[in-house]
């Protein structure tokens, strides 16, 4: 047995509880992965939320890193003792588990377990969507939502290293000073400004080739303002709630604008893209360009307050649970 954080009903962070569960051994293909730091994302919270539905009882999260405890038959890449890091397995809050060894990743030296713990989800999701998604091009503006959050922070410092001009949005003064420390040129505090405005005054009248954003219905309709004709909305997030349905026809209206809803699981399908997504964020954090710091650090029972904390926007950067 192992402890877990669990949910048997979708609902607010009271449901989680912190129990115990039965953990067996690896079978073919398989290995088990006793876990030392994990991540906690705001998919986290729509999984327990029933934003997105889960099969339930479920445990929760979807990103951790740990060592590997034991070895199924099969398996020729990974021993007893690497340090593995993964993401997009639902079930990361827990002390030990049994997980496929292909969609598992080996930490390098120079990178902590935190930090692996910390940057696989939001690393990989910042790499695929400026690269892949839209692959934003040196000399370009791009906004970017929720600046001095987890992700957000990831994205700063790597649109600056591709030299592009990075305009975030944030919601206080505080989590502004943390934007500007971590590659935006340019910072808008919505509780205080009229930022769609800003964004026109920024790009002189041009407005932006694309926008990534990851709050959802309460900025839908200022990020589609915020685009040029033919410019890309990237929506990956509901932080203020889902997006409602919507005419297609506003895209026509606003200037032939396309919309794209991506997610991370298709981009790293691919156990080749898993390799390459993730190869590439652990060199670009070697080298400097881009830290990963953990900002929050929770015992793994003490889920249910983490969940509160990120949802009450108390949290900035990344946030790990401690088994």
């Amino acid at each position: 047995m192992a402890k877990a954080v669990r949910f048997h009903k979708q609902g607010g962070p009271e449901v989680l509880q912190y129990e115990d569960v039965p953990v067996g051994e690896p079978g073919q293909g398989q290995i088990r992965i006793r876990h030392t730091a994990i991540g906690v994302n705001f998919v986290d919270t729509y999984q327990r939320s029933g934003l997105y539905p889960m099969q339930l009882p479920a445990v929760a999260g979807n990103e951790a890193a740990g060592v590997v405890d034991a070895v199924g038959p099969g398996v020729k890449d990974l021993k007893k003792g690497d340090r593995v890091a993964y993401t997009g397995l639902p079930g990361s809050y827990c002390e030990l588990r049994v997980v496929p060894a292909d969609r598992m990743v080996k930490i390098p030296k120079g990178i902590s377990d935190e930090q692996a713990a910390s940057m696989m989800l939001k690393g990989m999701t910042v790499h695929y969507l400026i690269n892949s998604t839209y692959k934003v091009k040196k000399g370009e503006t791009v906004l970017w939502h929720a600046a001095a959050g987890g992700v957000g922070l990831i994205a700063g410092q790597w649109l600056k290293k591709l030299g592009a001009t990075a305009i975030g949005t944030v919601g206080s003064e505080e989590k502004a000073k943390l934007a500007k420390a971590h590659g935006y040129k340019h910072v808008i505090n919505y509780s205080t400004e009229n930022w769609v405005e800003k964004v026109k005054e920024i790009t002189k009248g041009k407005k932006l080739p694309v926008v990534y954003d990851a709050v959802g219905k309460s900025t839908w309709d200022g990020s589609l303002d915020s685009l040029a004709p033919r410019g890309l909305l990237v929506s990956f997030g509901n932080a203020s709630g889902a997006v409602p349905p919507q005419n297609l026809g506003i895209l026509a209206a606003k200037g032939s604008l396309y919309v794209t809803r991506p997610t991370l699981a298709t981009y790293i399908a691919a156990r080749a893209d898993l390799v390459k997504r993730s190869t590439d964020l652990f060199n670009v954090v070697k080298s400097g360009k881009v830290k990963i710091e953990t900002t929050a650090r929770y015992k793994l029972a003490d889920a249910a307050q983490a969940h509160r904390d990120l949802e009450g926007r108390k949290t900035t950067g990344s946030v790990v649970l401690i088994p």
